[in-house]
């Protein structure tokens, strides 16, 4: 009776495994040509707490969704994140736009294809004690910014709103990890950074920042946008479609729970405290919108605001080309309709 039942156990058991072995051959018949897609997508700086939509987008499923297995890639200045997404090395980057349209400028073939930041991130980053609170206390303080950055180009820019001339405002240059050090030990009174960057890294040391942004003075150019290049928009439209959905979604996603994005970030990045974290994804998310939002679609761009880039760029940044127009520059067909009231929920939990 023993030997009996489990020869039938056996049987059932082969039968059983037969059946799993034909339905797995089948999935795989089914699904070799859909399985995922490996990319990879290139940040502007490395790894930093604002860019933690990215890694939310892939640890919660929104990418895997679109059938993309996505690696989030550590940049080195958005010149070189323009290179590397032109020649092919990544697949997608995250990169300045006004840095990107000088680089389209000379010749660059890629495109903008998702706004990220609708709005700049310029800012003046100071913190409590350091006697400046509005644009008129910077008057006879030093400010330190990086040498041939956009931001240190467009400062006379910045000035002329102000109605102050250069000799106003004392400006030193300092590499770009000496700038906070610099600041808190009194070297300078502020910096020429990215509010995004660190006003994070003022409140991460426990002090308060001061962030006086460029656009309450009226310079509130496109931020950082998501570019492909012309060849892998010719060959792969439907790639890079599900790419931007997938992003658009699980940006927006991060934005709406911060805890859980941080969570994210944490599971891959290590050395930024969670409040750090937190600090960040609420000034990357506050630019996620343009001020003027008239329900267009999470990432969309227009030929004027576009043209604004172009004009600075020419006026300030060293942009030569003249014949370069916006519909070269951008392309808004591969965005999903996404507005601002949608509510977005995550794939998996």
């Amino acid at each position: 009776m023993r030997t009996r039942t489990f020869a039938n156990r056996t049987l059932l058991t082969r039968l059983s495994l037969a059946a799993t072995s034909v339905v797995l051959a089948a999935s795989a018949t089914a699904c070799g040509a859909n399985s995922p897609d490996t990319m990879s997508v290139m940040m502007d700086v490395g790894y930093l707490p604002k860019h933690t939509p990215f890694f939310a987008a892939v640890d919660h499923g929104f990418f895997a969704e679109e059938g993309l297995d996505v690696e989030v890639m550590p940049g080195s200045g958005s010149g070189n994140t323009v290179t590397a997404v032109e020649s092919g090395r990544v697949d997608a980057g995250w990169a300045d736009f006004a840095v990107t349209v000088i680089n389209q400028g000379r010749g660059a073939k890629v495109k903008q294809v998702n706004l990220v930041q609708a709005q700049s991130a310029y800012a003046v980053v100071s913190m409590d004690g350091k006697g400046i609170s509005t644009w008129d206390d910077l008057v006879g303080k030093t400010v330190a910014t990086e040498g041939g950055g956009a931001m240190t180009s467009m400062w006379p820019y910045a000035l002329s709103k102000l109605g102050l001339d250069k000799a106003a405002v004392n400006v030193v240059h300092a590499a770009s990890n000496a700038k906070i050090p610099g600041l808190l030990a009194g070297q300078w009174d502020a910096n020429l950074a990215l509010s995004v960057s660190d006003a994070p890294a003022v409140a991460g040391l426990g002090r308060t920042p001061v962030v006086l942004r460029w656009s309450d003075l009226g310079i509130n150019i496109y931020g950082n946008g998501i570019i492909f290049s012309d060849k892998e928009i010719a060959s792969n439209p439907d790639r890079v479609k599900r790419f931007n959905r997938a992003l658009q979604r699980g940006f927006l996603w991060a934005c709406a729970n911060k805890d859980s994005a941080a969570q994210s970030f944490h599971k891959e990045i290590e050395g930024y405290a969670t409040s750090t974290v937190l600090t960040a994804l609420e000034e990357q998310c506050s630019l996620n919108w343009p001020k003027d939002y008239r329900d267009t679609p999470y990432g969309a761009m227009d030929d004027a605001g576009v043209q604004e880039v172009l004009d600075i760029s020419r006026q300030f940044l060293g942009l030569k080309n003249r014949d370069l127009m916006p519909n070269q520059v951008y392309d808004n067909s591969f965005l999903s309709s996404i507005t601002r009231d949608e509510q977005i929920v995550a794939p998996k939990a």
